[in-house]
């Protein structure tokens, strides 16, 4: 499809609209002359790209698939539950504190007390991410439980180990997790999804995982005009919303919770018209997507994309 982006002067016959303020928090580092006109300037520019026919984008791509959901889940997460069999045969889960390689294989360091395993080490290993207290992806990596034996490799675990929790550890004491396959499982109560060793292995976490917290706390702080704004322009709803709040943000797009009196809670999944790998890139298309909403609210522009039809009732 090519895109064929107007200029501001053909786009409309009238005098430009006042563009709307670009919102505190997704503001970038100042410019020295006149930096607020030309902040603002940039994201008009933005949000008046249009295409030749409405931007559609495969369900595919709407957000990430459950592998790098789940690496990403271990990349933000330091405590998981491991779960193996005693000697007696009893299962036992106890919580450890782990880091992961760059193949998101589980390093954990035990002491004496929880290094009783069965012979054959089979193992699970839980994690769990809390977003916005909403919404709770798990994901469970079953597997067996291994000491390496090679000191090459020990010191590598161990260089692993000190990034993550900046100390000292005994290689004696480091294990690691192997990935036989992952069960990833979206909120309490979904059905998860099995996800291969391969597939988990060659998945990349994604790029958006260290700042993406912070960044919903500041716009469900600080933005919810627009939040709310986003409910009424990119998705196509049939009940009314009292309430909205932003859950979760990735390099595909971002997740919001709906509250309606009449319907209860429902979940939607508002996609970016393009992939963002950083996060000035996140901000550009929040301040993008917020100034073309209001435009479109407003009667100033045309919408030239597909509204989001598809929403999940939550339980």
């Amino acid at each position: 499809m090519l895109l064929q982006t107007q200029s501001l002067t053909t786009h409309l016959s009238l005098p430009l609209p006042p563009s709307k303020p670009t919102p505190k928090i997704l503001s970038f580092t100042p410019i020295k002359q006149n930096s607020f006109r030309r902040t603002r300037f940039r994201a008009l520019r933005c949000s008046l790209s249009a295409v030749s026919e409405p931007t559609q984008l495969e369900t595919k791509t709407h957000k990430p698939v459950p592998a790098e959901v789940s690496r990403t889940i271990m990349e933000l997460v330091s405590v998981g539950t491991l779960s193996t069999l005693t000697q007696e045969g009893w299962p036992l889960g106890i919580g450890v504190r782990f880091a992961v390689d760059p193949e998101g294989t589980p390093v954990l360091c035990l002491n004496a007390s929880n290094r009783q395993f069965s012979i054959d080490r089979r193992s699970s290993f839980h994690v769990q991410l809390e977003q916005s207290g909403l919404r709770t992806p798990q994901c469970t990596i079953l597997g067996s439980i291994d000491k390496p034996e090679n000191r090459a490799m020990l010191k590598y675990l161990h260089s692993v180990w000190k990034k993550r929790f900046g100390e000292e550890v005994d290689e004696d004491l480091i294990y690691v997790v192997t990935v036989e396959r992952v069960l990833q499982l979206e909120d309490f109560k979904e059905v998860g999804m099995w996800v291969t060793s391969s597939d988990y292995k060659n998945a990349q976490p994604d790029p958006l995982r260290d700042f993406a917290v912070k960044l919903v706390n500041e716009i469900n702080t600080n933005n919810i005009e627009d939040i709310n704004r986003f409910c009424n322009i990119y998705a196509d709803l049939n009940f009314q919303v009292s309430e909205a709040k932003l859950v979760w943000v990735d390099r595909l797009g971002f997740d919001l919770h709906l509250w309606s009196p009449q319907e209860g809670i429902f979940e939607v999944r508002i996609p970016f018209s393009r992939e963002v790998t950083d996060e000035k890139g996140a901000k550009s298309m929040f301040n993008c997507m917020s100034q073309l909403a209001w435009e479109v609210e407003k009667n100033f522009h045309t919408p030239d994309f597909e509204r989001v039809k598809q929403v999940k009732k939550i339980a």
